[in-house]
């Protein structure tokens, strides 16, 4: 073939050279990619950037430079938060000296004076992101800082300054920071602000710090409920007071709340806790570090489960109740109701947003500190630490009870074909296997994100390694042999071939969930075909499902929408989204999507889709799918050659160009 085939072809629109490369500067990666600074473009995200300059003014009060915090709410999507704190330093800064200090944070990411304990011991802001990110996706942003007597006022839109900093005057009587900011639509679509969320959030906020007043205001005609337009927040007994107004008049195991706090001068560390046993709840849980709300708890969390465990089992040894041994930290943790909030130094979070806290030494700073309180708590009123044991034992007896009765109920499918169950599974809890779903999956990745996003009671998880075997081109040997086909066996437990027996499947419904690419496809159809070979009734009775996760997520405004294919997504794009300016993002896998994109699209019975997959009642119509499968599955590569010649001609080639 000649070297210069290709030298004269003209440039397409799927060349990659050179060009090809984008270097975004300043914040444009903020507004190209806001999902991945504040989580999305939705109610939550939104709302998130009050938190971020919120968090800000927090650390102020609790490096002890801050009494007072405003947060205000006006007309035209204004939020403005002021603190009475030291002021961001508007002095040029060193390494830009024609800026000043207050613009480089401002539109600079990665600065700030939170990346060594010289400004603050502890805070929320760690990665001097938060305000720069609030500056880039808001229309507009004026801050005024108040320093040395003097007022310093600048203003941005879209991060980009206005103008540069002026000295407004003197200011005798102000000190702190003023920022205030309007989202802008172009992001966010026609997303206001909710009063009510606000002024729950400054609420929470004062209550992790006893040191801080936090004032709300809020134009009247923006509140549409019960909020009110004006409030001060003070609470001296911090997250005593929280649970106390939570618990209201509902009767406790325990007359008093297991509550306290502890310092850790050396490490600047601090711990705060409240605990309530209230004889009927659901749990409720919330943890904190450094004042921000860590939804999905973590090590922290982990501090005081390993706390309060091994604290109700000591006790229980000091009273002589053998059983105490047997006690667990869901035993003491369901149903109670309890709030940790946490202040270290350098703490390390799972994503930007914060929701799940991972510093290691968070688990032994609060068990340290939780432990000896709780021996206390328990043993200095022995009348209070035997109800609370008396309620706990009660819990675990519920538990054990459970567990005996799945054991009792399953039996049929486990125990009495004394089968051991895969331990790749995660079983759902359900007794009867009516409702009931197990997902196959592709790989620990998505394994992990569909364990968090299924619905426990009735939905189990099988991650497979990769491809399976293709059983229609192996002997019966080696498909015994192949583990990931052992797994799946096990776990359905309604044996194969000629002995394989529907009534005895452990789930209602087998659910395909593999990636919404080629390779996905390819391994869908692996196990298909296992099903088809293996366990054909189970497919004529309709036990078998395909799941269809998303390819893409588009997103305009504050609206998600989620399309299946390329097809899909052009048919959004030229419908709902229309002339909009929208995010597409692909998702690489199912590993990839966080477990509540998961849930929303793909496992939630309310708002998936799923293929069943059946066999055609006709003997002839089954004798012509056995043939499909034999010429497309088998060990014969000829057959498949053709298949492709024969139907190529059918295929779209937009599709193929897609």
């Amino acid at each position: 073939m000649s070297d210069d085939l290709f030298a004269n072809s003209p440039k397409t629109s799927t060349d990659y050279d050179a060009s090809s490369i984008e270097v975004l500067e300043g914040l444009e990666p903020v507004r190209r990619r806001p999902g991945m600074y504040i989580g999305g473009t939705d109610e939550r995200a939104f709302h998130h950037l009050a938190s971020e300059v919120l968090d800000n003014a927090m650390d102020e009060a609790v490096a002890g430079h801050a009494t007072r915090i405003d947060l205000i709410l006006e007309p035209g999507n204004r939020l403005t938060i002021i603190d009475n704190g030291r002021g961001i330093p508007v002095d040029p800064h060193p390494k830009f000296p024609d800026k000043s200090a207050l613009e480089v944070i401002l539109t600079t990411l990665h600065s700030g004076g939170k990346f060594s304990d010289k400004a603050y011991a502890t805070s929320g802001g760690l990665h001097g992101v938060g305000v720069s990110v609030v500056n880039a996706l808001s229309v507009d942003t004026t801050i005024e800082v108040a320093r040395n007597r003097e007022l310093y006022r600048q203003s941005f839109s879209q991060g980009h300054p206005k103008g540069p900093l002026e000295k407004v005057g003197a200011a005798p009587n102000r000190r702190g920071t003023s920022v205030s900011f309007v989202p802008d639509s172009e992001i966010f679509g026609e997303m206001k602000f909710k009063p009510g969320r606000l002024h729950k959030l400054a609420r929470s906020k004062a209550y992790l710090f006893a040191g801080v007043e936090i004032r709300w205001k809020c134009a009247p005609e923006l509140i549409t409920d019960d909020t009110p337009a004006e409030a001060v927040f003070q609470f001296p007994g911090g997250l005593s007071d929280h649970l106390k107004e939570q618990i209201g008049e509902r009767e406790c195991a325990t007359s008093q709340f297991f509550s306290g706090s502890q310092d850790f001068p050396g490490t600047a560390g601090r711990v705060e806790w409240a605990v309530a046993w209230p004889l009927w709840s659901d749990g409720s849980y919330s943890w904190y570090c450094n004042t921000i709300p860590t939804p999905d708890g973590g090590t922290h969390e982990n501090g005081l489960r390993a706390a309060l465990t091994k604290g109700i089992r000591a006790f229980a040894d000091l009273v002589g109740q053998k059983k105490g041994k047997d006690i667990t930290a869901e035993d003491i943790m369901t149903s109670s109701e309890i709030m940790l909030s946490v202040f270290i130094r350098d703490p390390q979070f799972q994503s930007q947003t914060k929701d799940r806290l991972t510093s290691p030494e968070a688990a032994r700073l609060v068990e340290n500190a939780v432990r000896d309180h709780f021996d206390h708590f328990l043993s200095d009123h022995m009348d209070r630490g035997k109800a609370l044991l008396a309620y706990v034992l009660d819990r675990m007896d519920e538990r054990l009870k459970r567990k005996q009765e799945k054991e009792v109920k399953r039996k049929t499918a486990t125990s009495a074909r004394k089968l051991r169950l895969p331990g790749k599974l995660t079983d759902c809890s359900a007794d009867d296997p009516e409702g009931t779903e197990l997902f196959i999956v592709e790989g620990d990745s998505a394994g992990g994100s569909a364990k968090q996003a299924r619905d426990r009671k009735t939905q189990a998880i099988l991650p497979i390694r990769g491809k399976i075997l293709n059983v229609a081109s192996a002997n019966n040997a080696k498909i015994l042999a192949n583990q990931e086909i052992a797994d799946m066996i096990l776990a359905l437990g309604c044996g194969t071939r000629k002995d394989c027996n529907p009534d005895t499947l452990r789930y209602e419904r087998i659910v395909i969930m593999t990636d919404a690419d080629v390779d996905g496809a390819h391994i869908a159809t692996l196990l298909m075909t296992f099903f088809f070979q293996e366990m054909p009734e189970l497919v004529r009775r309709g036990h078998l499902y395909l799941a269809q996760p998303p390819l893409y997520r588009l997103v305009s405004g504050g609206k998600s929408l989620y399309a299946r294919d390329d097809a899909h997504r052009a048919e959004i794009m030229t419908g709902e989204f229309k002339g909009k300016k929208v995010d597409v993002s692909r998702f690489k896998g199912l590993g990839e999507m966080n477990p509540g994109q998961l849930r929303e699209t793909t496992m939630d019975p309310k708002t998936r889709g799923m293929i069943r997959i059946t066999l055609p009642p006709d003997v002839e119509d089954r004798a012509a799918v056995r043939d499909l499968v034999d010429r497309l599955m088998g060990n014969n590569p000829a057959h498949r050659y053709a298949f492709i010649q024969e139907n190529a001609a059918a295929v779209d080639e937009e599709a193929i160009d897609a």
